[in-house]
């Protein structure tokens, strides 16, 4: 029997891979008109894990309806949530945990499943998660993860595929300072601290609006959490979280995307719920570029008047240039008069795209070597980590395949950009993360059609 999928392509149970399919893309032409944010991927997912930390209900509302928030759901209800979806808005609610063991069939690949070990500890003493990637896009270790969970008083072990934790005694406090402001290992150990034993302090911490909207909740419902200077938190274990409903904060990282194609195909477009405070840094960018926003009440609207210079961008942790933010720039970057620098410091590998925008017809080239005036910890590792763009250059159609998330919407943008047709695989990738892209750029007057 055939499982059903769901409206962005996704089978709903059971499947380690996606409906694959591709876009026919006819691009060139000036795109104008408004497009709405969906709610952030990389919240929704995390909120509905910090859901399992109570047995009450926690209702999430503008819930992206995207891949992996479907695989998150997926994980949840194997756990022994009950889930209810109306609109954009998700109740959540985990009276009692049926399995602490969550399996690699279950995940997809997604790295999601390591963020539940607090949680599940916290319920029933032990967890089993598998030891997943996310997009392939250079090493994401969890090293972070396992020795903040350690020191909070975990018993973790590597067995095979997965990791297998216990914490008889329930987790306590303790002090920990990560070697690099890891989002995902300092939300991890904000998950297992609220309900330890305890004072935690965390030191040297991300503090990304994501992770602060995850923060937020947890605030909600009932965990005290204390944001000091220099990145440190402090947090005060209770007894108990209750239930609470909560928003799930716009997606800035479709606010770049979309702000990138307004500007690339010299169109003028209203990005609603754009929210000013969580884009400053790619905002100056965009003003040194010789492009256009306007802050108005609805969101953020992006234009492109005149010529656009090059800029040197340096990726980093928030309130840095987000490193999910240069796939698309580099798109733009094809079209601005003169060399333009791309230096990522965040993952040594992702750059992949460049090689196939360079078949489009850009002039880009990588080099392993950091620039002489910023140094930053890949410095002589021979990591392609730094992208040079030579422009302005005329993009033209080709046939692409989907590498990861971020690059797939460099694709697009380049596609839409470029003169003639082009095709793109595996956009399942792209559906892990932009709700219904495809239909959301027709209003824009995109040329795009989704086959397969």
């Amino acid at each position: 029997m055939a499982i059903p999928r769901n409206r962005n392509g996704y089978q709903s149970k059971n499947s380690e891979r996606f409906s694959m399919g591709k876009f026919v893309i006819r691009g060139g032409k000036r795109l104008e008109g408004e497009i709405r944010l969906a709610g952030a991927k990389n919240a929704a997912t995390k909120l509905m894990i910090a859901s399992l930390l109570t047995d009450e209900p926690c209702r999430l509302d503008n819930f992206p309806d995207i891949g992996d928030t479907e695989i998150t759901e997926e994980l949840c209800r194997n756990v022994g949530s009950e889930i209810q979806k109306q609109g954009t808005t998700v109740t959540i609610q985990t009276s009692d945990i049926k399995t602490n063991r969550i399996v690699l069939e279950q995940t997809r690949k997604n790295r999601i499943p390591i963020l539940a070990l607090g949680p599940l500890l916290h319920r029933t003493g032990e967890a089993e998660v598998p030891i997943l990637g996310g997009d392939k896009i250079g090493a994401r270790p969890v090293e972070l993860h396992i020795k903040a969970l350690q020191a909070l008083g975990a018993e973790i072990e590597e067995n095979g595929n997965t990791y297998r934790a216990r914490a008889k005694g329930g987790l306590r406090g303790a002090e920990i300072k990560f070697d690099f402001p890891s989002v995902g290992a300092t939300e991890n150990t904000i998950l297992a601290a609220v309900l330890a034993k305890g004072k935690t302090v965390l030191k040297n911490s991300a503090l990304e609006p994501e992770l602060m909207n995850v923060v937020k909740m947890l605030q909600k419902m009932g965990a005290i959490i204390e944001l000091g200077a220099n990145r440190d938190f402090y947090i005060e274990g209770v007894q108990k979280l209750h239930g609470v409903r909560h928003k799930v904060l716009p997606d800035r990282n479709e606010a770049v995307s979309f702000a990138c194609l307004a500007i690339a195909t010299n169109g003028r477009i209203l990005v609603r719920e754009a929210v000013q405070d969580n884009l400053i840094t790619f905002l100056n960018t965009v003003r040194r570029m010789g492009a256009e926003y306007e802050v108005v009440p609805e969101g953020i609207i992006f234009s492109r008047p005149n010529s656009l210079r090059p800029v040197e961008v340096q990726t980093a942790v928030h309130p840095g240039y987000m490193t999910d933010w240069q796939q698309p720039l580099g798109v733009l970057l094809t079209q601005a008069d003169g060399i333009s620098r791309i230096h990522e410091t965040i993952y040594e590998d992702r750059f992949g795209y460049i090689e196939d925008l360079n078949r489009m017809g850009a002039k880009a080239e990588i080099q392993t070597a950091c620039p002489p005036e910023s140094p930053c910890r890949f410095s002589g590792k021979n990591f392609a980590h730094v992208a040079l763009l030579h422009g302005p250059t005329p993009l033209r159609g080709a046939k692409l395949a989907v590498r990861d998330l971020r690059s797939g919407i460099a694709h697009v943008i380049a596609a839409l950009v470029a003169n003639g047709e082009s095709e793109i695989e595996n956009v399942e990738e792209l559906d892990r993360g932009y709700e219904k892209i495809d239909e959301r750029l027709r209003k824009l007057g995109a040329e795009i059609s989704r086959s397969g």
